[in-house]
């Protein structure tokens, strides 16, 4: 028998996807907080929404293992109902509907408002900027667009997150103030494409002068630029990382693949050699820089002959940071009409050759900061160290920057000169500099 809660409905937000989620999730959690709703982020509650996503075959896979493991609690009576937000959501509703009818409802990436209705709560347009965050308070995702109109064959985001929509200075730049107010000292920009933000709105490229007004910002120390696209980029944002101490040396830029044919198939809008150009521009203008960037294999029609240019390139530019994934053959996509001619076993083979190289010059570059002193903010205290990272790592994705406890206490969120010490793949081990 289904057992009723007494008292306020605590909410449940789950969270799965990328920071882009994580950012929508803490808007949600502000706009319920505002309603005097009882919520809380991935923990026991009598209602639950969960945050999905439907990127790639893995986290659609992951999406629909949580819906399904939160019907079957509501079913057993320990929760009383399930909502269904995110882009999983809004690309699959009506199958999700007929597939999973115990959900009590879905919803789309735009359909906040509706949401919050159903949760008993009106939404506040006042509330610029309040937001639950979900990350340590010492630093906060600042999503300054939402959409994308690139039209990359391999990618379903414009379909469930809609075209670019960049969010004027002025808002972000209050919600960068409110965020300082509450403790935060690193911004981590992000959206589908950082490159594009401004011209909607604007008519023009705007990054860099939002780049300038939040650096005004009191109480804000670093700011991190992640998912800039390569087509397109704006130069004068090298010469804001440059000049602004408080502009992280670094860049997360996607590049996706070399091979210039396999590159037009993609319809990235460049090539082979317009991306060693504009590498070597950054590397140029910022010679401090670190660079991370993502790279797809198993893309249809990519030979032996074209994943070793690949191979060669990745050791050629030795780039600090480095993610890659399979390719997922996704419905509605341009590539979707392309065979999917690369088996499985070798794209997972694919990733590994890569990911291995990769490794190698991630212990290289590690090696030669052994004996210098890096200003470090420290996340969190995990077993016996403190956790922190240089300019040069974003949370989650980079390396760490790991003190032994026993030797000295650091306090979260604080920033701290460490002399490193010693260093493997991924992790650089150091100590306090008096």
């Amino acid at each position: 028998m289904r057992t009723k809660s007494v008292g306020k409905k605590k909410i449940n937000i789950i969270t799965l996807g990328c920071s882009k989620n994580i950012y929508d999730s803490e808007v949600l959690m502000g706009q319920l907080k505002a309603n005097d709703k009882q919520v809380v982020h991935e923990k026991r509650g009598d209602i639950v929404v969960i945050n999905t996503c439907g990127f790639i075959d893995n986290a659609k896979e992951e999406s629909i293992n949580t819906i399904l493991s939160c019907v079957e609690a509501k079913n057993r009576g320990e929760i009383e109902k399930v909502f269904v937000t995110g882009c999983l959501s809004e690309r699959y509703k009506p199958d999700l509907e007929k597939e999973i009818p115990d959900v009590d409802q879905f919803f789309g990436t735009r359909d906040l408002p509706i949401l919050l209705k159903h949760l008993g709560a009106d939404y506040k347009h006042e509330l610029v900027g309040e937001r639950l965050t979900t990350t340590p308070k010492h630093y906060a995702y600042l999503k300054i667009s939402e959409g994308c109109d690139r039209p990359c064959s391999f990618c379903a985001i414009p379909l469930m997150r809609g075209k670019h929509i960049s969010t004027p200075i002025k808002k972000l730049v209050e919600e960068a103030r409110k965020l300082a107010k509450s403790g935060t000292k690193e911004l981590i920009l992000i959206a589908q494409d950082l490159t594009y933000y401004g011209l909607d709105i604007y008519k023009k490229r705007a990054l860099a002068e939002l780049l300038k007004e939040l650096v005004k910002v009191e109480g804000i120390e670093w700011i991190r630029l992640h998912y800039a696209f390569p087509t397109g980029f704006p130069e004068d944002v090298l010469e804001v990382i440059k000049t602004e101490p408080k502009v992280c040396n670094y860049i997360d830029i996607p590049l996706q693949h070399i091979n210039s044919d396999l590159l037009k198939s993609m319809k990235r809008g460049t090539s082979h050699e317009k991306t060693n150009a504009l590498l070597a521009k950054f590397r140029k203008a910022v010679p401090d820089m670190a660079i991370r960037t993502t790279l797809i294999v198993g893309y249809p029609g990519e030979t032996e002959e074209r994943f070793q240019e690949l191979k060669d390139w990745v050791a050629e530019q030795r780039f600090d940071r480095l993610g890659c994934f399979t390719y997922s053959h996704e419905e509605s996509t341009f590539a979707y009409n392309l065979a999917d001619d690369v088996p499985q076993e070798v794209k997972e083979a694919r990733v590994e050759e890569i990911m291995a190289l990769q490794s190698q010059i991630s212990w290289e570059k590690n090696q030669e900061k052994i004996g210098k002193t890096f200003r470090c903010i420290f996340d969190r205290k995990e077993g016996n160290y403190f956790v922190g990272r240089t300019e040069y790592d974003s949370p989650d994705v980079d390396n760490t920057v790991l003190v032994p406890a026993k030797e000295t206490y650091i306090p979260v969120g604080k920033f701290t000169n460490i002399k490193i010490t010693s260093a493997d793949e991924f992790d650089l081990y150091g100590e306090v500099v008096p």
